[in-house]
């Protein structure tokens, strides 16, 4: 399961930023991740919860905002939002889209004391 190495990877820049900017406990970490990058929202907490523990995000409460997918349309000529890479455009049905985004996994916000 990626999701551990991933919380693994969030709670070391939570870590070093509770360093840089002086922080003593994470209460919210409010994280964005896009429909393409391949995370079970299910298994992020179940891993956040225990990677935490011991750290200053301890008992921290893990908020995912779950972005929409972008790609561009050749036929319609502008970005539309799509929740599977294989979907067609939901203007005009064709599938002619490049992706451009939604693969993001992104720290937006961390609430702390």
């Amino acid at each position: 399961m990626h999701e551990m190495s991933l919380c693994e990877s969030l709670v070391q820049v939570i870590e070093e930023q509770a360093t840089a900017q002086g922080y003593k406990q994470v209460k919210t970490v409010y994280l964005d991740v896009g429909p393409f990058a391949g995370i079970e929202t299910d298994a992020m907490h179940f891993c956040f919860d225990v990677v935490c523990r011991g750290t200053v995000a301890n008992n921290a409460k893990l908020e995912i905002n779950e972005l929409s997918g972008k790609a561009w349309c050749f036929d319609c000529q502008k970005e539309v939002s799509i929740s599977d890479r294989l979907d067609p455009c939901p203007d005009c049905a064709g599938f002619s889209l490049q992706t451009k985004g939604g693969d993001e996994m992104k720290i937006r916000e961390l609430e702390v004391i």
